[in-house]
């Protein structure tokens, strides 16, 4: 539990995620004080959600900065209870608040201000690539013409925030946010508005490019989750499935790469780059028959996969199996001949050669 001995929070507004009394008795308990509205002794002043119901927007971004200018540390609800240890944070978290910023193109305070609203994941950095996810799509209502306060408003009603990093949102000005789908158009607390045309795909395709930006930067985890999301508006791509294995791969979860990339060979059989990296999981475990099968699989698809022809040049030689290497590592060579593996290949030739020689 963290304690907060010695600490005054000053509530503005109600409290919407936990009822005040027991906030109250929470924070007696750990030899705090939390107090209605603010004083000078006031150290945390808590942004309640419910001062989004009535108070005008630009109101709130006024006392946001008034509250600062005098040195008190601003509190979102979850933040508050964070703080008490009532609830944790969702894990992988990673990015700063520059970064985020960076990347999405979102104004500094419109950010710190949905975040002082629990409009992300985290509410202090360090944020996760969910919030970096949010946090563009919120520039891109704020572009439409809403304001901050009607997407707090809004996302809020949603029930899961994390949930909201799949849909395609959209701003109908300054009035309401919607989530468009499959079924139509609803506000963000599920009440249905008029059924507008099925989603458009480049909300899969932003969403899958955000993926691959996360790979290419070598955040495994947040991308495999990324695919994850993709693969759930759109089971049927095995390309996501592969890109998913590569990702949890690379995060040690093998089991999990297993399968994703047998879920690749279940869409597409020929998908002959599955084939190799299930080889090169198994092999790694130990299982050298199934993953020499496996080299076959990808060899008999695409007999000119030169890095497949290596491996197999390999297993057969860790195995013991000297004429299967060489005929591999000539096959090899008959492809590449220049590389660095191609002078491995020649050199692997040599020693089974010498090796021949010196037995007979």
């Amino acid at each position: 539990m963290t304690s907060v001995r010695g600490r005054t929070f000053g509530l503005i507004g109600g409290l919407a995620a936990f009822p005040r009394r027991l906030a109250a008795r929470e924070v007696g308990v750990q030899n705090g004080e939390l107090q209605r509205g603010v004083t000078r002794r006031t150290t945390h002043v808590i942004f309640g959600r419910k001062l989004l119901d009535r108070t005008d927007v630009c109101r709130i971004a006024a006392r946001y900065r008034d509250e600062i200018t005098k040195g008190r540390q601003p509190l979102s609800e979850n933040g508050f209870l964070r703080l008490l240890g009532l609830i944790e944070a969702p894990t992988g978290a990673t990015l700063s608040r520059q970064s985020i910023l960076d990347q999405s193109k979102l104004a500094p305070e419109d950010f710190d201000l949905l975040a002082l609203f629990d409009a992300f994941e985290h509410d202090t950095e360090p944020f996760s690539f969910r919030d970096l996810i949010l946090a563009k799509k919120y520039a891109g209502l704020i572009a439409s013409g809403a304001s901050w306060g009607t997407i707090a408003r809004s996302v809020r009603r949603s029930g899961s925030i994390a949930s909201l990093t799949a849909l395609s949102l959209h701003a109908d000005r300054d009035n309401a946010i919607y989530a468009r789908s499959d079924d139509g158009v609803s506000e963000l607390d599920g009440q249905a508005l008029l059924p507008l045309e099925r989603a458009e795909p480049e909300d899969l395709e932003e969403l899958f490019a955000l993926a691959e930006e996360a790979e290419e930067e070598g955040r495994h985890g947040d991308a495999a989750d990324l695919y994850r999301r993709c693969i759930a508006i759109d089971p049927s791509d095995p390309v996501t499935f592969f890109n998913r294995g590569n990702c949890l791969l690379a995060a040690g979860r093998t089991k999990e790469a297993e399968q994703s990339y047998l879920e690749v060979l279940k869409r597409d059989p020929r998908f002959v780059e599955a084939w190799f990296n299930l080889s090169g999981l198994l092999a790694g475990e130990g299982k050298k028959d199934t993953a020499r099968r496996h080299l076959l699989a990808a060899i008999a698809i695409d007999g000119a996969y030169a890095d497949a022809v290596f491996n197999l040049a390999n297993l057969d030689y860790e195995a013991g199996d000297l004429t299967g290497a060489r005929k591999w590592w000539s096959r090899y060579l008959e492809l590449d001949s220049t590389s660095q593996w191609a002078r491995t290949a020649s050199n692997g030739i040599r020693l089974i050669d010498l090796a021949k020689r010196t037995a007979s």
